[in-house]
């Protein structure tokens, strides 16, 4: 634009990124001495944002405003924010001078208006996924961008190869955030027999800003450690099989499937327990079977057992389309007194355990042989009174019959008590007969 004998360069419009440099041209050609520089922002009213006095001051009005070293003219805004975009206003006041050097000069302003764009990157990219068996539901989002940013999805093969995915079944949002704008766009995909992918790429363009953003779902097959290739009859090929046995607690590769128990792998008899699968980092999510012996299999990530009584192996398939792998899940009874139920039984089996806690081989056969000792002399000394006394230990001691003369006659050490034994017994018997209260 020419003005008078000045030639102002300057843009309409110019664009700057958020956080960076913005520079407002406003250059003069040729180059004339100045007498005051001012940059004004226009809005409801001009605000003054530069002012420069060759003689004395050279004042920013704005913090993050300066003169340009380019040509001590043009303005520098550092860092931009988004509130400075807008409408400048450029003005400088020079000496016009004809050439006559006898004439004064003589101040003239020159003016020229430009608007500043601010554009913004994305702030935020985010992927969700929904997946059921080869069907995936892919969603990206790119939040916070000024103007709307640009998706495309990509895959890459295990080779390392990246291929745009077709635009066929594709949706888009575009939504505004105030001065900025989300853009999300949904694909659906479906995995071929035997696709071998790597990952799949929501990848994110701003090319205002010249930002490309990827956000990567990764896919990852289930995996066990020191699995081997077996043949299991539900299967139709063999798959890998290790047990939890086996497995490194404290390995965190993704992909791994892991296995807990509540309460716990060894429980008490008629306990009851929940096993849960998972395979974190796993993608596509894996589907879960659970089975014991030839039983239905029974799907999810969690098996109920109820009123565990014996010693028993559980099996979970873990599989996506890109592996599928067989886990053994050992559970155990802690005890095997399997009596515990009966109040009797168990008070007996705790004495015995009480009594014999502690002593070893030597002291037990000592305390047998005691015990024959004791028994033979007490049977030696009931045998001796018995001998001596020549009754019966066990029998009860008889009283003497008053109402029968015949049993009040005194025996003679040398008669047998066994008449009188016999007598009285049976007349105990007739009296008993006789009063049955007693």
């Amino acid at each position: 634009t020419l003005i008078g004998t000045v030639d102002l360069k300057y843009d309409d419009v110019s664009y700057a990124t958020v956080h960076q440099s913005a520079f407002l041209r406003c250059g003069m050609m040729p180059v004339q001495p100045i007498k005051e520089l001012w940059w004004f922002k226009i809005g409801a009213s001009e605000e003054r944002v530069y002012y420069y006095d060759p003689t004395s001051v050279d004042a920013a009005l704005m913090k993050r405003a300066r003169r340009s070293s380019r040509d001590n003219t043009s303005l520098e805004i550092c860092p931009t924010q988004l509130s400075d975009e807008g409408e400048y206003k450029c003005r400088i006041v020079v000496w016009d001078n004809t050439g006559d050097s006898t004439e004064p000069s003589v101040p003239i302003s020159k003016e020229a208006r430009m608007m500043l764009k601010v554009n913004v990157p994305p702030e935020k990219v985010e992927i969700t996924h929904l997946t059921s068996g080869r069907n995936l539901s892919l969603r990206c989002k790119a939040e916070g961008a000024k103007p709307p940013a640009d998706i495309l999805w990509t895959k890459t093969s295990p080779d390392g190869v990246e291929t745009e995915i077709p635009d066929l079944s594709k949706t888009r949002e575009i939504e505004p955030a105030g001065e900025l704008y989300d853009t999300a766009e949904q694909i659906f995909y479906q995995l071929e027999e035997n696709e071998m992918i790597a990952k799949i790429s929501c990848v994110v363009r701003h090319h205002n800003t010249n930002t490309t953003i990827y956000k990567n779902i990764t896919f990852v097959s289930p995996a066990i450690q020191n699995a081997l290739k077996v043949t299991i009859q539900r299967f139709a090929e063999p798959v890998l099989y290790s047990s939890i046995e086996n497995q490194d607690g404290q390995d965190n590769k993704a992909g791994l499937v892991k296995i807990s128990a509540d309460p716990g792998f060894k429980v008490p008899y008629n306990t009851s327990v929940t096993l849960k699968a998972s395979a974190p980092g796993v993608f596509p999510e894996p589907r879960y079977l659970w089975w014991v012996g030839d039983q239905t299999g029974i799907a999810g990530r969690e098996l109920h057992i109820d009123n565990l009584e014996e010693d028993k192996s559980y099996y979970v398939l873990a599989e996506n389309p890109l592996g599928r792998v067989v886990l053994e899940v050992p559970v155990h009874i802690t005890t095997s007194d399997y009596s515990q139920w009966n109040d009797s039984s168990r008070d007996g089996d705790a004495m015995v355990n009480d009594t014999t806690e502690g002593l070893d081989t030597g002291a037990i056969i000592g305390i047998v042989i005691g015990a024959l000792i004791a028994v033979f002399f007490i049977g030696f000394a009931v045998w001796y009174w018995t001998i001596r006394d020549g009754t019966h230990v066990f029998s009860p001691k008889k009283e003497k019959p008053h109402t029968i003369d015949e049993e009040t006659i005194p025996f003679r050490s040398t008669d047998k008590p066994l008449l009188r034994t016999i007598s009285t017994q049976t007349l105990e018997g007739r009296r008993s007969r006789r009063e049955p209260s007693i």
